[in-house]
């Protein structure tokens, strides 16, 4: 029997494919208020474990679960101890992929991809595309398995992999390594596991080797964070450093006991009639349960250690839960309700200024930093969260029967609330400028241009500071201070402007900002005067 290399290379593709468009749908599905129910219901360790699990299972991908949880550590909107129960909780959602693939429902495989297709090209409502996403991808995702798995059968008659899957299976710590290598190179354990239920399902390697491949898919699929933290902020290397320490150690326990599990997994197949592919499963789900439920009581002592070997000093964490919202008030006490809504407005400035900040240091980056970018993003969807959250508790209000004065403060808390969820898109613009120019690795900003963009960040911030306390106190004086403030920050862009029209006609641009960049520069001078 000879290997078809284009089946099982195409279905491997179309598997990866499917589990990627199935967790982008889900993702799509689950909204901009992912981060706020992360936050919200992770106050203690063991809720962020739930909460990590049914995310994990929500977006199919830990990865792209730790992610999420570094950019709220990284910016002060959650603890390392919270971030830790999500990681561990994640290892637990991860386990649902395989439990799937388990179930052996490829004969039906292109039903699903007929049903997502139907509907992604017969709906226009955003909702029911993600929906056909998500049905198309699942769709996929065990067809290609399909094709993989038929062609796969041909291994075990190849004399040389029959060699390599009997040492494996007798040196069950060369499995676990070429897990671990399959798992960082593809960065994505869900599919080296799905890969190795048809392999074991073929028959080409034993128990033992495929149980110790899913050992080490749970080391490699640590390197994604390790790899995103080197060079990044103490958050991400710490929650980085948490989920290796975890995930490490405990493979490295369930390695000892590699043979007994074996058996015992031999056992559950006589009893209720296991499939191979089922097995496999069963065996993630223990391994990763088990590990959950052994460590997780010495969480805090992990963090400890962490923070021993990963010195440094935490971002304060900001309070952005808008519990004080209480949905009774209004009716009973619409001026007291009114009140209320200024605490949740000075989270809301908050998150913003934070934003800003972020946006600040990826142009001092001075190259596309996907950490960055993913943490100003996820800010950018708490902050319309918040929003809405703010604009819906006071259109409640609203509707009682209110003093001339509660109508000028609820109008006055609206627009604040509008001009800093305005901030904060062009804050994210000002991400997509520098991008712009950073994508291209020959472009970047003259000498001159970085220190008249560093000058505008530090009038901006200190003109957003100013605002905010205008917000709180009222104070008048404080509010002509700042007028005189967005005169100076008017000037400076209008200098900025000029000196770099004749930079670029003494050709001192020449080199490091194109013509092509004129346009942009203009545009960020453009968005300060705006924020101003």
């Amino acid at each position: 029997m000879t290997i078809s290399w284009d089946l099982i290379l195409g279905g491997f593709a179309m598997f990866i494919y499917g589990i990627k468009i199935m967790g982008d749908g889900l993702k799509a599905v689950a909204g901009d208020s992912l981060r706020h129910y992360i936050d919200k219901y992770t106050s203690k360790p063991i809720m962020g474990l739930l909460i990590g699990s049914i995310i994990t299972v929500m977006i199919q991908s830990s990865s792209a679960t730790t992610a999420i949880t570094i950019g709220l550590v990284r910016s002060g909107l959650m603890k390392l101890e919270q971030a830790a129960g999500i990681v561990m909780g994640a290892n637990i959602g991860t386990t649902v992929t395989a439990f799937l693939i388990g179930l052996s429902v490829e004969e039906y495989a292109l039903y699903f991809v007929l049903f997502g297709s139907l509907i992604i090209s017969f709906t226009s409502r955003k909702k029911l595309n993600y929906i056909g996403q998500i049905i198309l991808g699942f769709g996929l995702l065990f067809f290609g398995l399909k094709i993989m798995g038929d062609s796969l059968k041909a291994l075990k008659d190849l004399p040389a992999f029959a060699s390599f899957a009997q040492t494996m299976g007798a040196k069950p710590l060369l499995a676990a390594l070429a897990g671990t290598i399959m798992t960082g190179a593809i960065q994505s354990s869900s599919v080296v596991v799905g890969v190795v239920q048809k392999i074991y399902e073929s028959g080409s390697i034993s128990l033992v080797a495929a149980i110790a491949f899913v050992f080490g898919s749970n080391i490699g699929t640590t390197i994604t964070g390790v790899i995103a933290s080197l060079g990044g902020s103490l958050a991400a290397r710490r929650t980085a450093g948490i989920h290796t320490l975890f995930n490490v150690v405990g493979t490295l326990v369930w390695l000892i006991f590699i043979y007994p599990l074996a058996s015992f997994i031999l056992v559950l197949t006589q009893q209720f009639h296991l499939e191979p592919m089922m097995q496999i499963a069963v065996v993630h789900i223990i391994f990763n349960v088990s590990s959950t439920l052994i460590f997780f009581p010495l969480l805090k002592q992990m963090c400890d250690l962490i923070r021993k070997v990963i010195p440094g000093n935490e971002v304060e964490k900001i309070d952005i839960k808008v519990d004080e919202l209480d949905p009774n008030l209004p009716h009973t006490l619409p001026s007291a309700a009114l009140g209320v809504c200024e605490s949740a407005v000075l989270k809301l400035a908050s998150v913003v200024k934070r934003n800003v900040k972020e946006v600040y240091r990826y142009f001092e980056e001075g190259k596309i930093n996907s950490e960055n970018h993913d943490l100003i993003r996820q800010n950018e969807s708490l902050i319309n969260h918040l929003d809405k959250t703010i604009t819906n508790y006071i259109m409640l209000i609203n509707k009682q029967e209110l003093t001339d004065h509660d109508v000028n403060i609820s109008n006055l808390h609206l627009q604040v609330i509008k001009n800093l969820e305005r901030v904060g898109d062009l804050a994210v613009n000002l991400m997509e400028f520098f991008e712009m120019v950073y994508e291209d690795k020959k472009g970047n900003f003259s000498k001159q241009a970085q220190n008249e963009i560093n000058e505008l960040f530090l009038q901006l911030l200190k003109m957003i500071d100013m605002a905010i306390q205008v917000y709180k106190t009222n104070n008048l004086e404080l509010l002509s201070e700042l007028h005189r403030e967005e005169t100076i920050m008017d000037n400076l862009e209008h200098t900025s402007r000029l000196r770099h029209f004749k930079r670029m006609s003494e050709e001192i641009c020449s080199s490091t900002i194109a013509e092509q960049y004129t346009v942009i520069f203009l545009l960020i001078l453009s968005v300060w005067e705006t924020i101003a």
